[in-house]
């Protein structure tokens, strides 16, 4: 399309004088159309004029350093906001919680049984019997209880607390009974007697435990038991400070009251410490903090300062090794920050080991690491030495050298440590005593489903440091022989005795590893080749393998293990027993659970801001990381929340500002 140009028309003179010049007029021009005037809108009215948007004004680009500022600024009301918040919600938990708490509870009227208030009198020493107790009947979930079978444990250490969380409740009517109202976490006495962390924080009420199953606790101290009436002899302290004895009956009895330390005969034990208590850690510590405040007197000599900052510990299993750290740690880290230097300078610390090397029971690259971390905190380590006497005022040893040469030291010192093995309590002393089969020296002996040897079978079981399991295989020797001579010829051919290992590894478990090549033992011991074993050459046999097993260790995570495993049999035994003995079945434990079997799942020490872990085929050994995954496994371990949390922070606070110096 295009468009018509308008030209002016010019006139006739004009025209002429452009033609005489020889000038055309040219026809009006056409142009093509704008693309714009195409479209319909050209023809549509025009519209106003829209205001052009005003372009904003870049601001000025601010600092880097300012706008850092206003960012962390930010970020610091948000914290600040949250906090605020958090705090007024955890002010707002806690006030609902006091409001529920502190309400007014109904307790008037408790019913109480006639027989808890006035018990009878009976048993061979004519006692009073403790058959109801005064919280039997106070409601309706405790009365259910009462015609349970009763269930007492003797013991509050870490076998009947494993027990005690492992049981179902409302199968048993639970008493515990203890001279001590909590259970400890032992593993960490050391930490507490320096107080890197605070006695608190391991312990846990033992009626807060037995609380999940409506059990109750009694404050006293096992003495004797009757085993033919199912009586446990008590001693409780009275109002009036008199020592009153009374009977408490059962139908099972779990034994779990722990050991003491072992004296070997020594002399002048009574000046030692041990540590097996929270008063023992308190002692400790009122002692270590003695020392130096006597030792920063002006008027104390050099000899005498130097004696009063000597240090022995008598052992070196993980408890001395453990203790021997703690006490180093605690000079490094607090004594050289608040007390005069010439304390820290002379202190010494000494541990005086029977052995060849200190934490023998692990591995060997862990004694050495220990013992070379040892001799750069210039710790000193005294092995193949034994201690002969020790006195108020200096430690008596002697040493055994290479050649057979026996040589006496002393070693002046305020502070000795005795922490070497253990022995029999008086209570299970008494046991032992009563039971003419029971010869162990150190123990209660217990067979593989841990109920006491020579008791009436299935009543009283034995767990924790006061038991250790059976190794002799020869006194089972006639019963053996007896199922498995199935030709009764008094001989015992290969197949049968493959049939009687079988028995053994039923009756003894740890006498599995001595009894994985059956065919060259038997060969081993058939002396005259007869494809037979005789009488005297079997007893030989089994005699050997008994003595080849090693006896579990007296450590927690054996007793927490048993008190699981007991607890969890005890629960099947409720549940079955009623099937069991309309069924003539007699021996319950073997009915409902296999016998015990230990899994070892490592061993652990601390050696002063490091750590030691012996896991059997694999060892580790570290600095800050190892002592921090130690931390770890013991807060796991523990027995409460309320311990975890408090434990937690005992580290915290140690930590940032150090240990508490306060002697109280």
């Amino acid at each position: 399309m295009y468009q018509l140009t308008r030209v002016c028309k010019p006139s006739g003179a004009t025209t002429s004088r452009l033609v005489h010049l020889g000038i055309g007029v040219r026809p009006p021009l056409l142009r093509p159309l704008p693309s714009r005037l195409l479209s319909t809108d050209a023809l549509a009215p025009p519209k106003p004029s829209k205001p052009r948007p005003q372009i904003p004004t870049e601001p000025l680009p601010r600092s880097r350093l300012l706008s850092r500022i206003l960012l962390v600024a930010k970020y610091t009301g948000y914290a600040a906001l949250s906090s605020t918040f958090g705090i007024l919600l955890l002010g707002a938990g806690i006030f609902i919680h006091d409001a529920f708490t502190y309400a007014n509870k109904d307790v008037h009227r408790v019913p109480v049984l006639p027989l808890a208030l006035h018990p009878e009198q009976g048993g061979p020493k004519n006692l009073p019997i403790v058959r109801a107790l005064v919280d039997d009947v106070e409601d309706d979930e405790a009365k259910k209880l009462l015609d349970k079978p009763k269930l007492v444990i003797v013991g509050g250490g870490w076998g009947a607390v494993s027990v005690l969380q492992t049981l179902a409740p409302g199968d048993w009517h639970v008493t515990v009974v203890s001279p001590e109202t909590f259970t400890t976490f032992t593993p960490l006495l050391p930490s507490a007697a320096v107080g890197t962390v605070q006695v608190r924080s391991l312990v846990e009420p033992l009626r807060k435990i037995v609380a999940r199953l409506r059990g109750h606790f009694v404050d006293a101290k096992a003495v004797d038991l009757v085993m033919s009436e199912r009586l446990l002899e008590l001693e409780t302290l009275t109002s009036t400070g008199e020592f009153q004895r009374v009977y408490l009956p059962y139908n099972k009895l779990i034994i779990a009251c722990g050991s003491t330390s072992s004296t070997h005969g020594i002399q002048g034990l009574e000046h030692c410490f041990q540590l097996k208590t929270i008063s023992d850690a308190q002692a400790i510590r009122r002692r270590i903090l003695d020392n130096f405040e006597m030792a920063s007197l002006p008027i104390t000599t050099p000899e005498e300062r130097k004696r009063l900052l000597s240090f022995v510990v008598c052992g070196g299993g993980p408890t001395g090794v453990e203790t021997a750290a703690e006490i180093y740690d605690f000079c490094q880290e607090d004594i050289v920050n608040y007390y005069p230097k010439i304390c820290r300078e002379e202190v010494s610390i000494h541990v005086i080991q029977s052995r060849e090397h200190i934490l023998n029971t692990y591995s060997e690259a862990i004694s050495k690491y220990a013992e070379e971390k040892f001799r750069r905190d210039s710790v000193e380590l005294v092995t193949s030495a034994r201690v002969s006497a020790v006195h108020p005022d200096h430690v008596v040893y002697t040493v055994r050298s290479p050649d057979g040469t026996i040589t006496t030291h002393e070693i002046p010192t305020n502070f000795v440590l005795w922490s070497t093995g253990i022995a029999m309590n008086p209570f299970t002393r008494r046991i032992s005593a009563l039971l003419p089969n029971q010869v162990h020296k150190k123990a209660i002996e217990v067979d593989a489903h841990l109920r006491v040897k020579g008791a009436p079978l299935g009543d009283v079981y034995a767990i924790g440091d006061c038991a250790t399991v059976e190794t002799s295989v020869v006194s089972y020797l006639l019963d053996l022989v007896d199922e498995a001579d199935k030709n009764k010829d008094g001989k015992i051919d290969f197949d049968e005795f493959d049939f009687m290992v079988t028995r053994i590894k039923h009756r003894i478990p740890m006498a599995e590893s001595q009894l994985q090549k059956v065919r060259t033992l038997f060969d081993l011991y058939d002396s005259n080749a007869d494809n037979s074993l005789s009488l005297n050459e079997l007893c030989k046999l089994l005699e050997e393998i008994g003595n080849k097993i090693t006896a579990l260790p007296a450590t927690a995570q054996v007793a927490s293990q048993q008190g699981k495993y007991l607890g969890k049999k005890l629960s099947q035994l409720a549940k079955k027993r009623e099937v069991l003995e309309v069924n003539g079945i007699h021996d319950l434990d073997e009915a409902v659970s296999k016998p015990f079997r230990y899994t070892h799942l490592g061993s652990l020490a601390y050696i002063g801001n490091a750590a030691v872990f012996d896991l059997g085929n694999l060892s580790f050994m570290g600095g800050l990381i190892a002592m921090y995954a130690w931390r770890s496994i013991y807060w796991s371990e523990q027995v409460s929340a309320r311990t975890r949390f408090l434990l937690m922070i005992d580290w915290i606070i140690r930590g940032v500002w150090g240990r508490d110096l306060s002697r109280l």
